[in-house]
Order: C-alpha cells, then sequence, then structure tokens
C-alpha cells in the first residue's frame, strides 16, 4: 500500500467571528467614589466586634429578666453591679493579679522548654523521634488529670499550679513550632547554609521568622490552656492552699450561692482572654507577620 504524502489536510473550519459590545461604565458603579461616614464605620473590624458584644449582652439581659431567677441566672446589669463592687473594694484585684502571676511563671517556663526541645529536635533526627514520640504521649493528657501529681510532688501552692501550666503549654507550643519548622520551604535552609549558619544562628534566623506563623498559632494555644488550667486548678488548689485565685473566688461565690459573683468571676476570666487576644497577640501579629506579608 503506497501513502500520497503531497495530500494536503483539509483547512480547519473557521469559527464565526463574534464581538461584545463594551458595558457602560455607569452601570458598574462608580469604582473611585470614597466610602461614607456610615460605611466607614460599619465596615470597621471594632465597631463589628463591639456590636456583636452588644448583642449577647442583650441576648443575656432579655433571657434573665424573662428567667427572673437570680439565684440560677442573674442579669447582666446585677453581674456588672457586683463585678464594679469587687473592683473598687480591691478583692478582684487582688484575685485576679495572683492567678497572673502564677500563669506568667507557669507560661514562661513552659515556653522555654518547648524552645529548648525543639532546637533539640530541629538539630538532631533522634531529637525530633525524641519530640514526637512524647508529644503523641503527653499531649492528649490533660493537665487536670495530673492534679494529684503535683499534689504528691510538690505539695500546696504556687509550684503545683505552675507544673500543671508549664504541661498545658509545653506540648502545644512545641507541636506547633515544630510543624512550623518542618514547612520552611528548602530554598530558604539552602540559603541559610550557604551562608555559613549553624546551630542556633540558624533556627533564630532562618527557621524561625519562617515559621512564625504556626509558632504564633502555638503561642495563642499555649495561653488559652494556661489560662483554663490555672482557673481550674485553682478550684482545686484554691480550696486546699488558699492561694487567693482567680478559682478560689469563684469558688468561695458557689459555696455562698452568690451567683452573680460566680459570672463577675467568669466575666472576669473572659476580660482578660479577649484583652490578652486581641490587644497582645493582635500587636505581635501585626508588627511581625502582617508586616512581613506572611499572612491576610
Amino acid at each position: 500500500m503506497t501513502i500520497d504524502l503531497r495530500h494536503e489536510p483539509a483547512p480547519l473550519a473557521r469559527r464565526p467571528e463574534f464581538e461584545i459590545e463594551p458595558t457602560e461604565a455607569v452601570t458598574v458603579g462608580n469604582v473611585e467614589r470614597p466610602l461614607s461616614v456610615a460605611e466607614r464605620i460599619l465596615n470597621n473590624e471594632l465597631v463589628q466586634r463591639v456590636a456583636i458584644l452588644l448583642a449577647l449582652i442583650a441576648i443575656w439581659e432579655v433571657y434573665a429578666r424573662w428567667l427572673n431567677n437570680s439565684l440560677l441566672f442573674p442579669t447582666f446589669t446585677e453581674t456588672i453591679a457586683t463585678f464594679w463592687r469587687d473592683l473598687r473594694n480591691g478583692e478582684l484585684v487582688d484575685r485576679t493579679v495572683t492567678s497572673l502571676r502564677t500563669l506568667v511563671i507557669g507560661y514562661a517556663f513552659g515556653l522555654v522548654l518547648a524552645a529548648v526541645m525543639t532546637t533539640f529536635a530541629v538539630a538532631s533526627g533522634i531529637g525530633t523521634r525524641i519530640l514526637s514520640t512524647l508529644t503523641a504521649m503527653f499531649n492528649p493528657l490533660p493537665a487536670i488529670a495530673l492534679l494529684p501529681l503535683a499534689l504528691i510532688w510538690f505539695g500546696l501552692g504556687t509550684p503545683s499550679l505552675v507544673f500543671v501550666i508549664v504541661h498545658s503549654v509545653l506540648w502545644a507550643v512545641a507541636l506547633n513550632t515544630l510543624s512550623g519548622f518542618r514547612s520552611v520551604p528548602e530554598t530558604l535552609r539552602m540559603s541559610g547554609r550557604n551562608v555559613g549558619l549553624k546551630g542556633a544562628r540558624y533556627v533564630g534566623l532562618i527557621l524561625i521568622p519562617a515559621a512564625f506563623p504556626s509558632i504564633l498559632a502555638g503561642l495563642k494555644i499555649g495561653w488559652a490552656f494556661a489560662w483554663r488550667t490555672l482557673v481550674a486548678a485553682e478550684l482545686v488548689f484554691g480550696v486546699s492552699a488558699r492561694s487567693g485565685g482567680i478559682g478560689w473566688y469563684i469558688f468561695e461565690a458557689r459555696n455562698d450561692l452568690d451567683t452573680a459573683t460566680v459570672f463577675s468571676g467568669l466575666l472576669t476570666v473572659i476580660l482578660i482572654g479577649l484583652v490578652v487576644e486581641s490587644v497582645i497577640f493582635r500587636f505581635i501579629e501585626a508588627r511581625t507577620v502582617n508586616l512581613w506579608g506572611m499572612q491576610r
């Protein structure tokens, strides 16, 4: 069989051409129009957060008045009155300062241990396996479950509270930091090695800035775990050692059936959480990952 190489393929059929009329600019809208004052206010993040809080407060007040049982669920106005009373007489301030002092000590110890363990894990393969194994073992273990051991080992008081706080902080921060280090692009790693960075300088100048979003997430999780653990531990240790923290403040009010004071203590815990999250961590985000363009 012979093939005629001189045969030319059939020309492709041409599609019919079509045109689209340009859209009039007036139908799109004035993209250069400056926003009005009302639009700026409604689009402001702070205003939106305040609006959410006001809505929650209104729901709280309406439900409490409808229930009409202060022993079961006090109104928001009654809770604020109790909160302001204990704030003026100094009791709530003293209890809060006691709790925050213990929290700072435990949180700092947890961060130092997490930094040491993560640096060791990055420096060697055996360190990575050790940290991964320890994290898998102890991260799911609730800090409250260690309260009996803390009582036996350290006795009543601040050392026992610091022990359970360190446990709640250490594994969350170490796990997120290690995950962040593992996600650092190989290009950055090679750049650091090419300029002769090793050990702590390599971790501090290359790995930490590149993995800082994950590290910051670990710091937030560790803070939340530490704050919850402290309040829960004070409900136990505060009764025995009378350490005088915010947990003991809540427990005393519960024994006296003073529900408004219980809500006042819970409101204090919430306010401290909001301040730390919205002020401290937001400031760190603005000065680091947002400034570097690493997240929106």
